[in-house]
């Protein structure tokens, strides 16, 4: 089974897991449009790729020699729980890896986003974010002691009412208090290469293919 959607008695929500072993429209989309500003590329579907391994999401090129990357969201919007992800980040300057939870003005809401990212010009760091109503700017750099483009690692975060914690193998790193989003959202993951963000990427020197592997992700209630 590549994908399930669990409901838990105690709270009547649902739990949800996936390993990628195939596209399912259902459940999942994969994006093919441009968001234009900071994010170099566009979207294309042809950049996720499904296997028994994982999800694979790429940074290319098309037939145009245009830049694009790859993006993957659940069609299920999910709230206050525990999201976890296993993943290996791409390895070089000027590009992000990311996981995380989004809801915009593109689903009828706030601005509501939960991010964990790597920024490939250091793979030793992941950096935990967070925007509440658009308004974002709390970021947290994150010293992983490992270089997370060699092995695959689990990242994470609990996101409740009142605090988010973020998780790495288990273990607490980093918790928030204070401004705390509550619209429910989109699981999202993406590879993409900066534009005009020099300062925080670094710069994109244009290698190509580069990919992130994405092992599993799962929320609980």
């Amino acid at each position: 089974m590549t994908h399930s959607i669990e409901n838990t008695h105690e709270n009547n929500k649902e739990s949800y897991m996936e390993t990628f072993q195939e596209y399912d429209s259902d459940t999942m989309e994969l994006a093919d449009w441009a968001n234009g500003e900071m994010f170099g590329c566009r979207w294309s579907p042809e950049n996720v790729s499904f296997s028994f391994e994982g999800l694979r999401l790429t940074i290319a090129q098309d037939e145009k020699g245009e830049l694009t990357g790859g993006e993957w969201r659940t069609r299920e919007s999910f709230g206050f729980g525990k999201y976890e992800v296993s993943m290996k980040p791409i390895k070089n300057t000027g590009v992000v890896s990311s996981f995380f939870t989004y809801t915009g003005p593109s689903d009828g809401t706030q601005w509501d986003e939960i991010d964990i990212e790597f920024l490939g010009y250091d793979t030793t760091k992941v950096q935990f974010n967070y925007f509440i109503n658009g308004v974002g700017n709390h970021e947290y750099l994150y010293d992983l002691g490992f270089d997370a483009s060699e092995a695959f690692h689990t990242y994470g975060f609990e996101w409740r009412n009142d605090f988010i914690t973020w998780f790495v193998d288990g273990e607490p790193v980093h918790t928030v208090t204070e401004d705390i989003p509550s619209t429910p959202s989109k699981i999202m993951m993406n590879v993409w290469p900066g534009t005009g963000v020099d300062e925080w990427l670094g710069p994109y020197d244009g290698t190509i293919p580069l990919v992130a592997e994405y092992q599993q992700i799962s929320y609980l209630p």
